[in-house]
């Protein structure tokens, strides 16, 4: 059962769909399964949610939570951020954050849903973006679909947040920083890969990029996400010549690392409950923390 307390100006009377939808920032879709959903509760009372209005200090409750179809896993997690809104979870690489047809077990979300069971939490599993499975680092997943929502679609028309990675390539980039702005669309007809390509098939990509350091072989890299293309930085930093070292779907050399160099290494977002800044961040993994090490 998912509970709110309202806060509103005392005095102020609102109808509760649209303190659910202005204030809490629920969309349309979850509105009409709160509605329909038969277990609207206002002060404990059940209640028509159509007809029910809130003032300050109310409660208001609902049920929608759905049968999910991952099976709870005891799998290690290291959680960096945590509140009864949102989970932060620092990914390694070789997993997958949500379940496929082919691999039901072993995600992160297999893993995240049997942390809420032992800590007596029920939430679905609700991720606001997601990594390559060889990629490690930050995974944002709110814990109730309106906070999902929020996040995922910003406000007025604003990035709800902000993503930073850290990457190894082979040689240097001219100039040492920029924005990367290219185009991506499917490499037809590979359902997976990824090329830069000019509209209408290419769709918009921006990848700000600064070298952190480099000593003419190797580079390490910071980057800063505009949009969230599939492949967006492994294909941008291919198509400037210098791929991903250990990334062998373009192009990058394996021979001192078996997966793509790229880390999810820190999250930034104003949070849509508490309206409070977050930052988060995840050290390099041993992995490209050894290979940086020596230049």
């Amino acid at each position: 059962m998912t509970s709110w307390q309202v806060k509103l100006p005392e005095g102020e009377i609102w109808p509760a769909r649209q303190y659910l939808r202005q204030v809490l920032g629920i969309s349309g879709t979850i509105w009409k399964r709160i509605k329909h959903s038969g277990t609207f509760m206002h002060n404990g009372v059940p209640a028509n949610a159509t007809r029910t209005q809130v003032r300050n200090g109310d409660t208001v409750a609902y049920d929608i939570l759905r049968p999910s179809d991952i099976e709870p896993e005891e799998l290690p997690l290291d959680i960096r951020y945590e509140d009864d809104f949102l989970v932060i979870v620092n990914k390694p690489a070789g997993q997958l954050v949500h379940p496929t047809t082919k691999e039901a077990h072993g995600t992160l979300g297999n893993a995240l849903l049997a942390w809420y069971a032992r800590h007596g939490e029920h939430h679905a599993f609700h991720p606001v973006h997601r990594l390559d499975r060889d990629t490690s680092g930050l995974v944002l997943i709110a814990k109730e679909p309106q906070v999902q929502y929020q996040l995922t679609t910003g406000r007025d028309g604003k990035k709800a947040f902000t993503r930073e990675y850290l990457a190894l390539i082979e040689g240097t980039l001219t100039p040492a920083s920029g924005l990367i702005d290219a185009p991506i669309a499917r490499a037809l007809p590979s359902i997976i890969l990824r090329k830069v390509a000019p509209p209408p098939a290419g769709k918009e990509a921006r990848t700000h990029y600064e070298t952190v350091r480099t000593n003419g072989k190797l580079s390490l890299l910071h980057l800063v996400l505009d949009t969230g293309r599939t492949h967006q930085i492994r294909v941008h930093l291919a198509h400037l010549g210098h791929p991903l070292l250990g990334d062998d779907l373009y192009g990058g050399a394996c021979t001192l690392l078996s997966r793509q160099a790229l880390h999810a290494w820190r999250l930034s977002f104003r949070h849509p409950m508490t309206h409070e800044f977050v930052v988060v961040t995840a050290p390099l993994p041993s992995d490209m923390q050894r290979i940086a090490a020596d230049f």
